[in-house]
């Protein structure tokens, strides 16, 4: 039986309010370096960044006995705080119907390769702890009247282990995190940016340079601060300034690049997701789930204002057209394979060809789907089996897409209408966006980078493989943040040598020598060149000839930055410039990973086609081939293994590795083992 949502707990759910940060303490130390009058800021970690792995990782490290601040671009702006989709996604162990198998939901997480089985399984046993911890704390998971979370299918998910609080999922996950730090009196750093990882003679971690315009004055122009700390987080989410076509909230430039000039090693950088959203523009939010089960008219409009029924020329009869429509919900990222047989993602290349012509697509939730062609117009009597049979048990059959929705999710119409967007009154613009960063830095199984004391956690690192089913990485980072904090709390690092002022004042120079008033490279410059080439070039379909270039271009552009600096920008853009520099280094090496793969003879696999008029794919669709985006098949010796990338100060070092082995069959004993974790042996590893 349907049960009507009343309006205020659809509107608690949308809105979700954020608690207030306290002011972080003042500096009680001073380092004095020609003249520079710098703040320091003693602490056992620094988590460096305010989403919700970070802030799972600053949680259970401070409740360890580690003394612990967080550092915060700005906090609740992520994407954990802003960004999400119809009912967002956690990826849990399944609690409801049967129960569910650990080794099972591994072999579901790793199963698109390039991921180590061990992470696979950590996260997958790790899952039950988390989502218990966060309903602990009061993330209000949707129950059955016995008690098992409800459930449903996501993407890269064939038996349901999906769960929601709706459209705000993470962001309620953040103010419950948010909360906790607060009762344990963390300290939040607050528009804190964090610009640079020293590291002593010996290369272990000495601290960490930060900016934040109000320490700007004549004795500390940059505005700095320096954490000094053995040990750092890095959990500041992905790269989402590389692109320009992109569904990150603003000003997510994540922490490659820092890591990289730490040398910090990267994997898996070709892994990312591609999907259709709304544009970051206005408000952007992933469009999966109901947004496309409700089937809604898909249309382009050109110059003119001509409209184009396009998909009709890419499927063979109005059902089976708007069945991918609906699939979208539950294979939202684009998948090369996809194009293949009819499938959904051609969808996504409809989508693209037809904003690479200049227009603009919407969907329209107030007319169904139109007819292909000769043939009959649509109807809900008439769609594939499973699409039938989903709408037929949520009882969303109704005439209208937008009456399909407001049965199946209100929140997502509420939602949009926040931001000014009335999806039930007009026609909805959106694209095929960049949407996340499957790889990152390099972590052992506690979270470790090559570098010890520097943990990733959250999208940061580099664990999710190939494909993820939908929601895993939330999941990922509850688990990796708890682990990471396990770590350094049995395995602290050495605390920090000196009082810091040689390292400081070597980033000092750097500094002064990269602003130059000659520089010809302004921050607008950079940010306009490098996300060009990245959606261009390194979006979801690439040309092998196309990304050989574009690292061309991108080794020249960071040669030229280490010759001739960066043009000085205004106080309150510092930051943003060295987030800049460090971007041009993530792009370089995103590439460089990609042309290595390409390279090699890798095919299309996860979010990228690679297009090659000699590859033995090509999508077919209703008028025929769509030979200029012909590509090759998957090379699935290649999900084997895993490919690293490190800067060595010139240029990036590119390396290969197996993927780490689980032994399903090893069997663990109560008393054989305990010991290794009452001596705390089970945190020594290899592994890093």
């Amino acid at each position: 039986m349907f049960t009507p949502v009343p309006q205020e707990i659809l509107d608690g759910l949308t809105d979700v309010a954020m608690p207030k940060i306290e002011p972080a303490p003042d500096a009680e130390e001073t380092l004095e370096i020609d003249g520079h009058r710098i703040p320091v800021v003693v602490a056992g970690a620094a988590i460096v960044g305010s989403g919700a792995a970070g802030l799972r990782a600053a949680v259970e490290a401070q409740r360890r006995g580690v003394d612990v601040v967080i550092l915060s671009q700005s906090a609740w702006g992520g994407t954990s705080a802003c960004s999400g989709s119809d009912k967002q996604t956690l990826h849990t162990a399944n609690t409801a119907d049967q129960g569910d198998d650990f080794k099972d939901m591994a072999r579901a997480i790793r199963a698109g390769g390039a991921m180590d089985e061990d992470t696979a399984y950590i996260e997958a046993v790790g899952s039950t702890r988390a989502m218990a911890s966060l309903q602990y704390l009061g993330l209000p998971l949707p129950q059955d009247p016995l008690g098992g979370t409800l459930r449903y299918q996501t993407d890269h998910d064939e038996v349901g282990r999906a769960t929601s609080c709706g459209p705000r999922t993470s962001r309620l996950m953040v103010k419950v995190l948010a909360e906790e730090a607060l009762r344990l009196r963390i300290p939040f750093h607050d528009r804190t940016t964090a610009v640079e990882i020293l590291r002593d003679d010996a290369e272990r971690v000495s601290g960490l340079l930060a900016m934040r315009n109000r320490e700007q004055g004549e004795a500390n122009p940059y505005g700095l601060i320096y954490f000094k700390v053995p040990t750092i987080v890095l959990a500041a989410g992905g790269p989402g300034e590389l692109y320009r076509d992109s569904v990150f909230p603003n000003g997510c430039f994540g922490s490659l690049g820092l890591a990289l000039e730490a040398g910090v090693e990267l994997v898996n950088l070709t892994e990312s997701q591609f999907g259709i959203g709304t544009r970051r523009e206005g408000f952007p939010w992933n469009l999966s789930g109901t947004y496309v089960q409700a089937m809604p008219h898909i249309y382009s409009v050109d110059a003119d204002g001509k409209e184009h029924h396009f998909l009709a020329d890419y499927y063979r009869t109005t059902q089976e057209m708007a069945s991918n429509i609906f699939r979208k919900g539950y294979q939202w990222p684009f998948h090369a394979s996809r194009m293949l047989d009819f499938g959904s993602s051609l969808v996504d290349l409809g989508i693209f060809r037809e904003c690479a012509l200049g227009r603009r697509v919407f969907m329209d939730f107030n007319r169904n789907p139109l007819q292909v062609p000769g043939d009959e117009p649509f109807s809900t009597d008439r769609l594939d089996d499973d699409v039938a049979t989903y709408l037929g048990t949520a009882g969303a059959t109704q005439e209208l897409p937008i009456d399909r929705l407001s049965h199946m999710n209100p929140l997502a119409i509420e939602l949009y209408r926040r931001y000014k967007i009335d999806v039930a009154t007009e026609p909805l613009e959106f694209a095929v966006n960049n949407q996340h960063m499957n790889g990152g830095i390099s972590v052992d199984t506690w979270g470790q980078s090559s570098v010890p004391g520097i943990y990733a956690v959250g999208e940061a690192a580099g664990t999710h493989g190939v494909t993820r089913p939908g929601g895993s990485a939330l999941n990922a980072g509850q688990v990796f943040g708890t682990r990471a904090a396990e770590h350094m709390a049995k395995r602290p690092a050495q605390a920090p040598q000196g009082d810091g002022k040689a390292l400081v004042g070597a980033a000092l120079a750097r500094m002064d020598a990269l602003f130059r008033a000659d520089s010809p490279f302004s921050v607008d410059a950079l940010q306009s060149e490098i996300q060009a080439r990245m959606s261009d070039d390194a979006g979801p379909f690439c040309f092998a000839d196309r990304v050989s270039a574009a690292l061309s271009e991108a080794r020249a552009l960071t040669d030229a930055l280490r010759a001739q600096g960066l043009a000085k920008p205004r106080g309150n853009q510092l930051s943003r410039a060295m987030q800049w520099r460090q971007m041009a280094l993530a792009s370089e090496a995103v590439l460089t990973a990609l042309d290595h793969f390409i390279a090699r003879g890798g095919g299309s696999r996860g979010a990228r086609a690679i297009c090659d008029p000699e590859g033995s794919a090509v999508p077919n669709t209703r008028i025929g081939a769509v030979e200029a985006f012909r590509f090759r098949a998957e090379t699935p010796e290649f999900t084997d293994e895993q490919i690293l990338v490190r800067y060595d100060g010139t240029g990036m070092a590119v390396s290969t590795r197996k993927n780490r082995s689980f032994d399903e069959g090893a069997k663990t004993f109560f008393e054989r083992d305990w010991p290794a974790w009452l001596t705390g042996a089970i945190y020594d590893t290899e592994d890093a």
